[in-house]
């Protein structure tokens, strides 16, 4: 149900805010923080960096994006942190979270799915190929009024996707084609279309290629695990 309650400004990329008709949001305060990740497997994480990389190492570069993701959400006040898991926990996973399985079918539906593990209040989802993201971020997510929290991606895709109210999530993003230079753009006109107030975060680079490996390591804070990952491949003559 859409109820159409009162117009609240919506934040553009370049600054600028913009009027959209608004549902109330069902709750407000530190979100549940999912993350979306595959087990770092040689041979069924980041193929693309392969080559220059070998599986291994591809593998390698994978289990430490996803440890520097994790670890900066565990400095990220949340009522919750979540693992939605495709594979088995290794020892690259700290404490603190709840370990779901992911759902079946495309992305978008495991998407979709991954947010029906939260409760009324708002949730962030997070994916585990951008390493260089921060806490300082998502400051002000759950709580800063608006219904919607959009990262967008610069291959076209996106990096964070945030509800007030989760369970809108199985209406929102199934159909949503993925892994597109389209992906981000046909998403967050879904959240407009559906008069949401949205917060636009900074536009972060996936790591999918080696090229982008060597610019998102560049991006990475001091004692990244990824970082050093990528450069301990390089002195081996990588």
């Amino acid at each position: 149900m859409r109820a159409v309650l009162a117009e609240r400004p919506t934040a553009h990329g370049d600054g600028r805010r913009s009027r959209t008709m608004s549902a109330p949001h069902p709750a407000t305060g530190p979100a549940t923080l999912l993350v979306i990740a595959k087990a770092p497997v040689p041979g069924r994480v980041k193929t693309r960096l392969t080559p220059p990389y070998t599986p291994e190492e591809a593998a390698a570069l994978a289990e430490a994006a996803l440890a520097d993701t994790l670890h900066t959400v565990l400095t990220i006040p949340a009522r919750r942190r979540v693992l939605v898991l495709d594979g088995a926990p290794g020892s690259w996973l700290p404490p603190g979270f709840d370990i779901v399985p992911q759902g079946s079918g495309g992305l978008d539906e495991r998407i979709a799915a991954a947010f029906a593990h939260c409760d009324r209040g708002p949730a962030l989802l997070v994916g585990m190929d951008t390493p260089q993201f921060t806490a300082d971020l998502l400051t002000g997510v759950g709580h800063d009024g608006h219904d919607a929290w959009f990262g967008p991606a610069a291959d076209g895709g996106f990096w964070a996707l945030g509800l007030a109210d989760p369970s809108r999530a199985a209406a929102l993003v199934p159909g949503v084609p993925m892994s597109t230079d389209r992906t981000g753009a046909v998403q967050r006109r879904r959240l407009a279309e559906a008069g949401l107030a949205v917060r636009d975060l900074p536009v972060l680079r996936d790591v999918d290629t080696a090229a982008d490996a060597v610019a998102v390591a560049a991006c990475c804070p001091p004692g990244s695990r990824f970082a050093a990952t990528l450069n301990s491949l390089a002195e081996t003559g990588r």
